[in-house]
């Protein structure tokens, strides 16, 4: 019957779901209990006409600011606590492996590809501290894991992302690493800032909706992989950093969190930083997707 009423709309959408059309089971389940999800919530709360519409305007102004620099979806996902619990629903952690964490909407591809322990830093800023990040890629068993590609990137001492900000050089505080024999990296950058997620435009309205503050504390992302072996997006943070237990995107971890130490003369840096990841043999996870 596909005459609706107030009792039967959600039943009549649901029933209707690959009547004209093949769909897969795994399709099936996402539009239906997202249906009914949806018109739950639109029962509960007695969503008006007027809301819907400004609804439809607040998405439509958010797709246009999507481009190479940002992606605006995944930034509400963020401020939403979305992604971090999809990512934990993609990469339980079952072992001894490292957990993971949002990749968030500021990585870029191809970084530029640099050898063991040479640094990110295209750019100095006056307040920056220098950092000597190291440590070793291991298995469940401990041992080192040699050719694991990292991804790191962070943001400058002003708290903006290379890719936000007009006075960077291109790829500033990015690079791309290879751990060697022993499965030990290595890398110079500097200490991450905490730090205000772009709180303007459909962005800063959702936040200010729930009364929530922009700001994330100082962290250095990692993408790590190797053939044989879940990748990992994950990220470390500072232990002294501010708002490391109110992050704005709610993705702090407690096995995530280090303390930065002054780093010996020979380093040749301020602070040094030692950090083990370790790896699960196995397939690849959806969740590693070059965004």
């Amino acid at each position: 019957m596909g005459i609706v009423n107030q009792d039967n709309i959600t039943a009549v959408v649901t029933e209707s779901l690959g009547k004209h059309g093949d769909i897969s089971s795994r399709e099936r389940e996402i539009a239906t209990s997202m249906i009914k999800h949806l018109h739950g919530f639109i029962k509960d709360v007695k969503l008006q006409h007027h809301e819907f519409l400004a609804a439809c305007d607040y998405f439509a102004r958010a797709g246009k600011l999507c481009d190479d620099n940002r992606q605006e979806f995944i930034l509400l996902g963020d401020i939403l606590g979305l992604e971090v619990l999809v990512d934990m629903m993609t990469n339980p952690v079952e072992g001894k492996e490292s957990e993971s964490t949002v990749l968030g909407p500021f990585y870029r591809e191809n970084p530029p590809v640099l050898p063991k322990g040479a640094s990110i830093i295209q750019k100095h800023f006056e307040n920056e501290e220098t950092v000597f990040f190291e440590g070793h890629i291991k298995d469940e068993n401990g041992n080192g894991i040699a050719g694991v590609t990292l991804d790191v990137w962070e943001d400058a001492p002003n708290g903006i992302y290379e890719n936000l900000d007009p006075d960077q050089p291109e790829y500033n505080l990015r690079g791309r690493f290879e751990t060697d024999e022993n499965g030990h990296y290595a890398f110079i950058a500097v200490r991450p800032v905490p730090y205000p997620i772009p709180d303007d435009e459909t962005a800063g309205e959702l936040l200010r909706f729930m009364g929530h503050h922009p700001n994330r504390p100082g962290h250095m992302h990692f993408m790590i992989s190797k053939n044989g072996y879940r990748p990992l997006i994950s990220q470390i943070y500072d232990a002294d950093s501010a708002w490391l237990d109110d992050d704005s995107v709610f993705a702090v971890k407690e096995s995530l969190i280090g303390k930065f130490n002054r780093a010996s003369q020979d380093l040749g840096t301020d602070l040094h930083f030692e950090f083990d990841f370790v790896l699960k043999e196995g397939a690849v996870s959806q969740a590693v997707a070059a965004e």
